[in-house]
């Protein structure tokens, strides 16, 4: 059933003559008559009776009249819709950000493009790297943002965004306030408070092994809040991204020898087509200024 033919058909009702309903859909009188015609054989009866001049509905026609403008009704509506979505007026993203990545870098962002894109309503899905790399290979999100301290699987695309350093936190009046730059060898012998999603705990660990330190773990939790205020209480010390956003009353210090840094990027699943909302904000992520912030961590710093 050609959606061109309801259209003549609602047409004809609507001015109760051929000529007219032809000229309202800028077709010949012709045309029209047999498309009429060809949607009388499809729904098997009349639907107009012809007398002269004057042109009625038949029963069939008046019953299925309705349900013919419902049917262009919602056609049009999915129209509509369509073009908001393509022309960015209604469109929806899901965002997928590693849990342990701080909002201090992307909050510049974020204002940013929604300035640039009202109609674009953003949804940020937190997670670890694993359950984030499974939403965005299973098509649940649409872009990720994250670190590995691994290689990403090659059916990824991957774009650095920043790198930051590595830091140590502390309570206020710990012995290695002395430091500007802590040194693994310095933290030998300390109480740890693992935090369980960071991704680079295992290559943490294996550095401090390498250089013979040994950490003594005495809580870990998942959870970035409570880590930080049991080490602000003096229950341990731990590593924090450079750009974590802390609670007052902790002591942040790079480490070195060796320095650590992770790449925070931009994660795609490579070949897949993007929404014009999609592709706008991966635009938008990849023109971002990230090297213009520099370092927003000086090598000694107290939250305060």
């Amino acid at each position: 059933m050609d959606i061109h033919h309801i259209r003549y058909f609602l047409a004809v009702c609507e001015t109760r003559n051929f000529t007219r309903a032809a000229e309202r859909c800028n077709v010949t009188q012709p045309a029209l008559s047999r498309a009429v015609q060809q949607l009388e054989d499809e729904v098997g009866g009349l639907l107009f009776r012809r007398e002269r001049n004057l042109t009625h509905i038949t029963d069939l026609g008046a019953l299925l009249r309705p349900r013919f403008q419902q049917i262009l009704d919602e056609l049009t509506g999915v129209r509509q819709e369509a073009s908001r979505f393509l022309c960015l007026k209604d469109a929806h993203l899901k965002v997928g950000i590693m849990c342990t990545i701080g909002p201090r870098r992307f909050t510049g962002l974020l204002a940013d493009f929604n300035m640039r894109h009202k109609g674009i309503q953003l949804q940020l899905v937190e997670g670890v790297p694993g359950r984030l790399s499974h939403l965005l290979e299973a098509g649940e999100i649409d872009v990720a943002i994250m670190s590995s301290s691994d290689n990403f699987p090659e059916r990824f695309d991957v774009t650095s965004l920043f790198r930051e350093r590595f830091m140590l936190a502390f309570p206020t009046a710990h012995r290695l306030t002395q430091h500007d730059v802590v040194p693994i060898t310095a933290i030998d012998g300390e109480i740890y408070l693992r935090r369980v999603n960071c991704e680079y705990w295992d290559h943490l660990s294996e550095i401090c092994t390498s250089k013979g330190v040994r950490l003594h773990i005495s809580y870990s939790s998942e959870r970035e809040d409570w880590i930080q205020n049991m080490v602000a209480g003096g229950l341990g010390i731990c590593f924090l991204p450079e750009y974590t956003a802390v609670i007052p009353g902790l002591q942040i210090r790079p480490v070195s020898e060796p320095d650590v840094t992770r790449d925070v990027c931009l994660v795609t699943v490579a070949g897949r087509r993007f929404s014009p909302a999609v592709s706008t904000f991966i635009g938008a992520v990849k023109s971002y200024g990230w090297a213009e912030g520099g370092s927003m961590a000086p090598a000694r710093r107290t939250a305060a």
